[in-house]
């Protein structure tokens, strides 16, 4: 069924490639991808304020399920939304391509065991350590 439309907060970031990227928060659902499942958050980015495209951002469960055993604690959803956010401007940062993305383009990217203990202390870095 399709979702009702709303209103959309577009958002703009000042990357460190020089692009000023624009961006809203579409939706997030529980999705498997490349046989890796999580909770998948969904942008919608534009980099000329013409053109946007789809960028997901799947935060693995196994990443956040292995934190939460050795943390001895269980992330929240508004810490694994602000992981994925983060995840989100670092995309921006590093990656030139995404302010040219060819038609028809979904940009994926993934929150994982290698990428999540970064993100975590920029959030706070006393309780992330």
């Amino acid at each position: 069924m399709p979702r009702p439309d709303a209103a959309r907060r577009v958002k703009s970031y000042s990357s460190a490639t020089g692009y000023v990227f624009q961006y809203y928060f579409f939706e997030v659902e529980r999705a498997t991808r490349d046989e890796k499942s999580g909770t998948e958050y969904r942008y919608m980015v534009s980099a000329d304020r013409q053109l946007s495209f789809p960028l997901r951002i799947l935060v693995e469960s196994t990443a956040v399920e292995t934190w939460n055993r050795r943390a001895g604690g269980a992330l929240s959803g508004t810490e694994e939304y602000a992981i994925a956010k983060l995840r989100l401007f670092q995309a921006f940062d590093e990656d030139e391509s995404l302010a040219a993305p060819p038609a028809g383009r979904t940009a994926q990217l993934f929150v994982d065991e290698t990428n999540l203990g970064p993100l975590l202390k920029q959030l706070d870095p006393e309780r992330f350590i």
